[in-house]
C-alpha cells in the first residue's frame, strides 16, 4: 500500500429529530392532554487510533464520513431513536485540523483513543413539554438541531523513540534492517527509501524501541530538493536522531561536509529539531581494515569537534550494533525516568 501521509476529508454528524406534536386520545378520556416525545439525537463523528494502521490511504478514495439523523418523536411521550454514531479508524499519529482555519483540532496518539470532530444534532422537544397551567393544549414543540459538519485536514507523523538521518545511501535501510525486522528495500542507488519505515529493535523482554528511516536528505532539500524534507515532519516525535554518514563516501566527498550540510538543512526546516539530541552514526566500516577506520573515523570526529556519543557500526557485518542498540535503550530508558519525575512533581506542585 502506498504511503500517503496528508489527507482531506469532510465529516457531517447527524442532525437531531424533531419534537412531535400529540395529543392522548383514549376512550373515556376525552381531555387527555398532550403526550407528544421529543426527537433522537444525530450521530456523531469519531475517529479513534488503530495501531493496525501507518498510512492515511484509505482516504484516497473514501472522502466523507455522514452519520445519520435522530428519528422524530412519537405520540404516548415516545422518545425517537437516537442515531448511531460515526467511528473513522486512523493510524496513530494522526494530527487534525480544520480545513479552513488551519485550526488544531486534536491528536490521536494511542490504540483505541476517540477525538470527536463532529457534534450530532440535539433532538426537539414534544409538546408535552410546553404544558403550563395557562396552556393546556400546547401545540408547539422544537426542532431538532443540526449537526456539525466541517472539512478536515489530517497529518500523520509516525511515532518512533528513534529517528534515523542521513544522504541517500548512508545505510539506514540497511541499518534498519540489520537491527529490527523491518524489511524496507535497500540498493546501491539513491532514493531506494520512498517513504518512511518503522522498525521494533528488541533487546530483551520488555525492552524495545521503536526506529524511523525516512528518505535520504540531500543539500537544498528546504527549498524543495530531492524527497526527503517531506518526510522531516516524521522526526519531530522522536527522541532521538542518529545522523548517519559513509565512513568512505564512494563519491570522494568529505563525511565532516556532509555533516555540516545535512545540519544546514535541519536548521532551516526546523530549528528544534536541529537542537534534538543527535548521535553520529559512522557506517560501512567494513570497506575499510580495522586500523584504518579507526584512524579515519578519530579524523573525522576531530574535523567536527563532535561532543554528542558517536559509532563506528557496519550493518552488513554486524560491527558496533550492538553497543550502539544498548546505548540507544538505556538512553530512552534514562530519558522516560528522568519525564516521569518531572511529571510527578508537576503535579505536587
Amino acid at each position: 500500500m502506498k504511503f500517503v501521509d496528508e489527507a482531506s476529508i469532510r465529516v457531517t454528524a447527524g442532525n437531531g429529530g424533531h419534537g412531535c406534536v400529540s395529543f392522548r386520545r383514549e376512550k373515556y378520556i376525552p381531555k387527555g392532554g398532550p403526550d407528544g416525545g421529543d426527537g433522537g439525537d444525530g450521530g456523531d463523528v469519531w475517529l479513534e487510533g488503530d495501531s493496525g494502521l501507518n498510512t492515511l490511504a484509505d482516504f484516497r478514495h473514501a472522502r466523507h464520513f455522514k452519520a445519520k439523523n435522530g428519528q422524530p418523536g412519537a405520540g404516548r411521550q415516545r422518545t425517537g431513536k437516537s442515531a448511531d454514531d460515526v467511528v473513522v479508524r486512523v493510524p496513530l499519529g494522526s494530527i487534525v485540523r480544520a480545513a479552513e482555519t488551519d485550526e488544531l483540532i486534536g491528536e490521536v496518539l494511542e490504540h483505541g483513543q476517540r477525538l470527536l470532530v463532529a457534534r450530532g444534532g440535539h433532538g426537539g422537544r414534544g409538546n408535552i413539554h410546553f404544558k403550563s397551567s395557562t396552556n393546556r393544549t400546547p401545540r408547539q414543540s422544537s426542532p431538532g438541531t443540526p449537526g456539525e459538519e466541517r472539512d478536515l485536514h489530517l497529518e500523520l507523523k509516525v511515532l518512533a523513540d528513534v529517528g534515523l538521518l542521513g544522504f541517500p545511501n548512508a545505510g539506514k535501510s540497511t541499518l534498519i534492517s540489520a537491527v529490527s525486522a523491518a524489511r524496507p528495500k535497500v540498493a546501491d542507488y539513491p532514493f531506494t527509501t520512498m517513504h518512511p519505515n518503522l522498525g521494533v529493535v528488541s533487546l530483551e523482554p520488555g525492552r524495545s524501541f521503536v526506529i524511523a528511516d525516512i528518505p535520504g536528505l540531500i543539500e537544498g532539500a528546504a527549498e524543495g530538493a530531492g524527497l526527503g524534507i517531506q518526510f522531516l515532519k516524521h522526526l519531530q516525535r522522536t527522541g532521538l536522531l542518529l545522523h548517519l554518514v559513509e565512513i568512505a563516501p564512494v563519491d570522494g566527498s568529505e563525511p565532516a561536509d556532509q555533516v555540516r550540510a545535512l545540519e544546514r538543512e535541519l536548521a532551516r526546516f526546523d530549528a528544534e529539531l536541529a537542537e534534538r539530541e543527535r548521535w553520529l552514526v559512522l557506517t560501512k566500516i567494513d570497506q575499510l581494515d580495522d586500523e584504518l577506520a579507526a584512524e579515519v573515523s578519530t579524523e573525522i570526529i576531530d574535523a567536527l569537534d563532535w561532543q554528542a556519543p558517536w559509532y563506528a557500526v557496519s550493518s552488513v557485518a554486524h560491527k558496533g550494533l550492538d553497543r550502539l542498540t544498548g546505548d540507544v535503550m538505556n538512553y530512552l530508558e534514562e530519558r522516560g525516568r528522568e519525564e516521569a519525575e518531572s511529571g510527578a512533581v508537576a503535579s505536587e506542585d
